[in-house]
């Protein structure tokens, strides 16, 4: 890496970042972070909505509505899956910043490709590369919130971040009604992921100005330009609030490196933070084949067992997006302030309770579509903000230099330590 030196070093940027005052600067990284989960959420719910019409002749593909929520669905996890662990670690080694435009890049391109698609094997083969697209965006993104925003905003923060995902999800499902009901059948999916390219254009260009993470810049033998960085910040929010910054005298050593290797990676994973990885992992088991399978799925079984029409199950869909929208919102400060421990715990085991007695309502035949969509509202109002909570564990209890990696398993959908 051109210019970087390695070596031990002492440093205070991390001090220096975690004094800062919420201001303008922190806005932009909130925007042009969180703006890629409204894009994934409106991917994920554009494809579960659509999947009846898809199904319906004229369509342009010959593709079942079983296969668009199974055999796709698994895909673009599948996908993710991969794109977290590949790009995460192009994202240890060659930085954030890098990675926020190649990712959303192929994000960008795989999607204008689904819209195209003409036959069913290139409609499956494009949801793989969509999710390899957001699969990245996630190491990105997490490690990048947990190295810039100030650590008694972090817990909320991240929150509100990964659960701005349902904003996605609520607009893709209200655009799929007209698009649905108001064009030809072959036009209207095609359009509605056309609409997910331009979104992600606009993200692009407000990604452009989130910079570096200069954590990540001082651990890789940079440490000149993380003073720049970090000393441009200051002077900045200094001219925002008319305030005059504390110095920081906390400081940290570290041994800089150029890139982290995978038996590095996966001694740190499972050799000396094995308990950390069991817990990292079973968040993420949770989140991807328990919650993401609920939301996945929830058009056809609105389709199948309450005969709601396959252009109308956008408006249910899009009430159950607020519920999990307003979790994160409402409750997202109690993990800075009541603690991450009690507040997973409790969203878990909160959200598993209402989930076994709305199965048993529907299991007795008492449940419409309208009672059936509430139950799920209120039971994803406290499992959104489970779900959302693992990313922000494991970028926490990790060292620096692998986060990124160790968050890849987010997309199966605390202290800081070493040079956090």
């Amino acid at each position: 890496m051109s210019g970087a030196q390695t070596g031990t070093v002492r440093t205070n940027v991390p001090a220096r970042l975690d004094r800062l005052p919420w201001s303008r600067w922190h806005w932009m990284i909130v925007i042009g972070l969180g703006t890629v989960w409204i894009l994934d959420g409106l991917e994920v719910t554009i494809v579960g909505n659509l999947s009846g019409k898809l199904a319906e002749p004229g369509s342009g593909l010959d593709i079942t509505q079983s296969q668009v929520t199974g055999l796709a669905a698994a895909l673009y996890v599948a996908g993710a899956c991969t794109g977290a662990l590949f790009f995460g670690w192009l994202t240890d080694r060659f930085g954030r910043k890098k990675l926020f435009i190649l990712t959303l890049a192929v994000y960008l391109a795989a999607t204008a490709m689904t819209a195209l698609s003409f036959d069913s094997w290139w409609f499956f083969l494009f949801r793989f590369l969509t999710g390899l697209g957001i699969g990245g965006e996630y190491a990105a993104i997490n490690s990048a919130i947990d190295e810039l925003i100030p650590a008694r905003h972090r817990g909320r923060i991240d929150i509100i971040i990964n659960g701005t995902f349902w904003l996605g999800a609520a607009l893709g499902a209200l655009l799929t009604v007209p698009l649905l009901n108001g064009l030809p059948t072959g036009l209207g999916w095609r359009v509605a992921f056309g609409l997910g390219v331009v979104l992600g254009l606009v993200i692009l260009l407000v990604r452009r100005h989130v910079p570096e993470s200069p954590r990540w810049l001082f651990i890789h033998g940079r440490g000149a330009e993380a003073e720049r960085l970090v000393s441009s910040v200051e002077q900045e929010v200094e001219r925002e609030t008319g305030c005059q910054l504390d110095e920081a005298d906390d400081h940290i050593t570290i041994r800089q490196r150029r890139s982290t290797n995978f038996l590095a990676i996966a001694r740190t994973l499972f050799a000396r933070y094995p308990k950390r990885a069991a817990l990292g992992f079973s968040l993420f088991i949770g989140q991807a084949f328990l919650y993401n399978a609920i939301t996945f799925g929830f058009a056809q079984i609105l389709e199948t067992f309450f005969d709601v029409p396959p252009g109308n199950s956008g408006y249910y869909f899009a009430v159950i997006a607020v519920g999990n929208l307003l979790g994160p919102l409402l409750l997202g400060r109690l993990f800075d302030t009541v603690g991450r421990v009690p507040m997973i715990a409790g969203s878990y085991v909160v959200s598993g309770l209402l989930l076994l007695g709305t199965a048993w309502l529907f299991h007795s035949g008492v449940l419409t579509a309208t009672t059936m969509t509430a139950c799920w509202c209120v039971v994803l109002f406290f499992a959104s903000c489970g779900a959302s909570a693992a990313y922000l564990t494991v970028s926490e209890i990790f060292p620096m230099e692998t986060r990124a990696m160790a968050g890849s398993g987010s997309a199966a959908p605390a202290p800081k330590v070493a040079a956090g």
